[in-house]
């Protein structure tokens, strides 16, 4: 029942090759194309959609032997960079295989190959299409946020849950990872979405201001207090308060934020009358918790008022298919902000863009594809169009600040990999791995 929808091109010059597929798959599928002649793809790939691609790696005459999966898998991806490709190669071509997951194959199986593999491989790819399409959150005014990586999953998920009740949440993550977002989809889903949602850039308030801002003053309460004026705590009121970067407030301010926080009430300088308030609190920092508990800097009493449940956001760099996922997004974006054709991502394009680190995150990737839509001469855009800002450092080192197993082990593949020059077989056998375990770690981590 899963596969029965799916469309699948086979390709490769091997007739007997291409009678087994056929008669393997057409009771399965909705249809299924076959061609000895690669030339034949373009033509096919515009004129049908397919949902997979079974491509050979290897063909006589065409390009360099052994390389020419490789070339013809560019040349489906300049067409769609979405289409899943499976490829089907001899045991001698396994390095070559890799290569090819790193230029956008979903899967690769050894001839000869077992009829339950090549099954099993088609609807993972058809079931990963079914259940794997990108989670949204809808913003009112702004970017959305979308992800399909499990570590956005688990964002996603946990904002499910916590948006309908009236929890406070802390935010976590690393500048240029949309906190500022997931704290207004959180008050978008949430009880009081038709409340005001009130944001203030807590860190930025000097310690004059910090008071008058967030609590108001009366008439005549100091010098230049000309109007009365409403805090920001009152204008949140059955709606939602954002404080962002708050770990960059003074112990004092933590003090007088806390009492607020008890009190539920505020009292506007310069008057005596008591406010009552009804507000859902989002709080957000660059800095971890560790930092956070440091009573020299921050009060460990705040955090647990502003800490009912926190949520983390990964960075861009631990995303892994979210940076594809996100540049079609944004380039789909600014297309129509700018009154541009719809664009088509050249596979060297989306390789330049995962093996940037991206400092800045999701607001660095933003802007760079702003800058290509804004630049570009056709509607492809190549390699060449996209110029990374100097402006971010790269933070990033062989050794992560992290104790996340999966970023650890992703890490250290890549080194292990990129120290052996890419040899597969000394890479798995120094990381204590199988070849097939490692291949199944690299699809994993979209390496």
């Amino acid at each position: 029942m899963l596969l029965k929808n799916a469309n699948v091109l086979i390709i490769d010059d091997d007739e007997d090759v291409l009678t087994a597929l056929r008669l393997l798959l057409k009771s399965l599928v909705k249809s299924v194309v076959v061609n000895k002649n690669p030339n034949s793809i373009i033509e096919h790939l515009r004129t049908h959609d397919f949902d997979v691609v079974i491509l050979d790696m290897n063909f006589n005459g065409l390009v360099n032997t052994g390389n020419e999966g490789i070339y013809w898998l560019k040349k489906i991806k300049e067409i769609s960079t979405e289409l899943d490709v499976i490829l089907i190669t001899a045991y001698g071509d396994i390095d070559l295989a890799i290569r090819s997951l790193k230029e956008g194959a979903s899967d690769f199986l050894v001839k000869p190959w077992k009829n339950e593999k090549m099954i099993d491989a088609i609807k993972s790819i058809v079931l990963k299409k079914k259940t794997s399409k990108s989670f949204q959150l809808e913003i009112k005014t702004g970017p959305k946020v979308v992800g399909e990586s499990d570590v956005m999953r688990d964002v996603f998920v946990k904002i499910n849950k916590v948006a309908p009740t009236d929890a406070n949440i802390l935010i976590l993550g690393e500048n240029g990872t949309g906190k500022d977002l997931i704290a207004q989809a959180i008050h978008e889903n949430s009880n009081r979405k038709h409340q005001p949602f009130v944001k203030v850039d807590v860190g930025a308030l000097t310690t004059s201001l910090f008071e008058s801002e967030l609590f108001g003053y009366t008439k005549g309460a100091f010098t230049g207090a000309h109007n009365d004026r409403v805090g920001r705590f009152e204008a949140a009121n059955g709606g939602t308060l954002f404080l962002d970067e708050i770990g960059n407030i003074s112990l004092g301010q933590q003090v007088r934020l806390l009492s607020v926080l008890q009190n539920r009430q505020v009292t506007p300088l310069g008057s005596n009358d008591i406010i009552k308030l009804d507000i859902r609190l989002i709080c957000a920092t660059n800095l971890g918790l560790p930092e956070l508990a440091d009573e020299q800097k921050f009060r460990k009493d705040l955090i647990y008022r502003i800490n009912t449940v926190d949520i983390i956001m990964p960075p861009l760099r631990d995303r892994g298919t979210d940076i594809t996922l996100l540049s079609h997004y944004f380039i789909d974006l600014y297309a129509e902000k700018y009154f541009k054709e719809p664009f088509k991502l050249s596979s060297e394009f989306i390789k330049k863009l995962k093996e940037h680190s991206f400092p800045g995150n999701v607001r660095e990737l933003q802007y760079v594809l702003e800058r290509s839509v804004i630049m570009a001469e056709g509607t492809l855009l190549e390699a060449d169009d996209l110029v990374f800002s100097s402006i971010e450092s790269n933070p990033v080192s062989s050794s992560p600040k992290t104790l996340n197993l999966e970023i650890l082990e992703k890490t250290t593949i890549l080194n292990v990999i990129e120290k052996n020059n890419g040899n597969i077989s000394k890479s798995a056998k120094e990381l204590g791995l199988t070849r097939t375990a490692l291949y199944r770690r690299l699809h994993k981590y979209d390496i």
